[in-house]
């Protein structure tokens, strides 16, 4: 089955830059959108950034966009995903997902456990 399994949060300083993990395994991940998600205390879950592994077009919240950066690396038998987040600021506190689906299907399916992204002021 598909997993998904995020590493690389902590607690940084405003300003400092966080780089984040998401091992997916399970599927060969041809066509589909791998997704960075968060949510804060007391907040709804949202949208970061997405990777469509189709064509590797990538779409940001317009809170992110010019700071955090989504990529991704294959190996044999998993692909990686990882977000590059610069210049953080305290309102980027949260819990942040990986989160998978088939390209063109709603919603997604499949979620990682989270990673916890604290920056201070």
């Amino acid at each position: 089955q598909v997993q998904l399994v995020e590493s690389g949060g902590g607690l940084v300083q405003a300003g400092g830059s966080l780089r984040l993990s998401c091992a997916a395994s399970g599927r060969r991940f041809r066509s589909w959108d791998l997704s960075w998600f968060r949510q804060a205390p007391g907040k709804e879950r949202e949208f970061v950034a997405l990777l469509s592994t189709s064509d590797d077009t990538t779409a940001y919240a317009p809170s992110v966009k010019g700071r955090f950066t989504i990529s991704r690396d294959n190996a044999k038998n998993t692909i990686s995903i990882y977000l590059q987040m610069n210049s953080l600021k305290p309102d980027d506190t949260a819990v942040y997902y990986c989160a998978g689906r088939q390209t063109g299907t709603y919603p997604y399916h499949y979620w990682g456990q989270g990673t916890q992204v604290t920056v201070s002021s």
